[in-house]
């Protein structure tokens, strides 16, 4: 790896651990502030939670998808830095403006993250570019680990309001950090059309993630409530378990980073099976270290289908595309997953979080299925 490679790696690894170790500590903590705190209902816990994701599939679906090479970096040096102003004043919370507060974060989430996954991308070498995009998840994972870590220590002696106050200093790296990262030249991004949905790469990436799409939600929006209540765990422990459930997603990522896949069909089957196991092994946790074992095992298909995401969607499509196929991969799965807290938080009010999760089961089966059936056909 050359030197400006390398260089440009370290940019990437900075903007995205720093974006995505905020973002969780805020997706996981919200849910504990408004049980807690706010007294919200779990109904109400689903719909705050959606919010955020919802204003990202806004920005990136809507807005940034249609934007051309210069107008997207002025729109994504600007969202950075209303990310890293905004988010402090979550400190200054209620149960009135926090509804403000989420849906301007998550618009700034939807206009920076996509832009993130092209440049990384933006290499000619196949290799060289896979590995660079298994570096920005593994960069992901690895904030996912320390972030919640890092928070756990803090709430022993803070509360959750005062946590976010700390994790601004990564939103404002992200804004630091936006000045440096590359878009794609005017000449080589002609305005085109692009039918994503007809290419298998694109379903195949689609069905992917919304196999793991309800079981993540689940966990980030009611895993901690889980620990608290039915394991009687401490604020900062149940943050810290998430640290946990990431320590082998970071596993996952780090070996596809060190050896990209050339045949994604062994990560998609690894992916699928423990993905239903981890669920299986949710629902029957009877003492907190089941549970955490749980989490471990969960933590691998997190790992995996991310990555494997992203290489079947580059292998798939040329680099003027590229742009337009993150942006609308990117909406697609956050206007899913911006409902997923809400259904689940619907599920959980009338057969409670165990349960909850036991009916996942069928749900990933499903969407297995059908990434099987678009990996045949394409």
């Amino acid at each position: 790896m050359n030197r400006r490679i390398l260089i440009y790696a370290v940019i990437i690894v900075i903007i995205t651990f720093s974006l995505r170790a905020s973002n969780n500590m805020l997706v996981t903590t919200l849910p504990l502030i408004a049980k807690y705190y706010f007294h919200f209902s779990s109904v109400l816990i689903g719909v705050i939670s959606s919010l955020a994701l919802l204003s990202a599939f806004i920005a990136s679906g809507l807005v940034n998808s249609r934007l051309t090479s210069p107008l997207r970096r002025e729109a994504f040096i600007i969202s950075s830095i209303a990310y890293a102003v905004i988010f402090p004043f979550f400190y200054f919370s209620n149960s009135y403006n926090v509804w403000i507060l989420t849906s301007v974060v998550g618009f700034s989430l939807g206009m920076v993250m996509p832009n993130i996954i092209t440049s990384a991308g933006l290499f000619q070498d196949q290799k060289t570019r896979e590995r660079m995009l298994s570096l920005y998840t593994l960069a992901l994972s690895t904030s996912l680990i320390l972030g919640p870590l890092i928070e756990s220590a803090i709430l022993l002696r803070f509360n959750l309001f005062q946590a976010f106050l700390f994790f601004s200093i990564f939103a404002g790296l992200v804004a630091l950090s936006s000045f440096t990262v590359k878009f794609p030249n005017e000449d080589s991004e002609k305005r085109i059309k692009v039918n994503t949905w007809n290419n298998h790469g694109f379903r195949l990436s689609i069905f992917l993630n919304l196999m793991y799409a309800l079981p993540f939600g689940t966990l980030t929006t009611f895993g901690g409530i889980y620990a608290v209540d039915s394991f009687h765990a401490s604020y900062s422990l149940a943050t810290a378990l998430f640290g946990m459930f990431f320590a082998t997603s970071f596993l996952g990522r780090l070996m596809m980073t060190i050896f990209p896949p050339r045949d994604l069909g062994l990560p998609i089957w690894i992916s699928a099976s423990l993905t239903i196991v981890g669920l299986a092994m949710v629902f029957l946790s009877n003492s907190l270290i089941f549970y955490i074992i749980a989490l471990i095992v969960l933590g691998i298909p997190h790992g995996l289908t991310y990555p494997t995401s992203l290489i079947a969607l580059t292998r798939s499509f040329s680099e003027n595309e590229r742009n337009i196929a993150n942006s609308y991969f990117s909406a697609t799965m956050t206007a899913f997953t911006s409902f997923v807290p809400i259904i689940i938080s619907s599920l959980v009010s009338y057969v409670g979080i165990r349960y909850s999760f036991a009916l996942l089961i069928p749900v990933s089966l499903a969407f297995f299925i059908a990434v099987l059936l678009s990996e045949k056909r394409g």
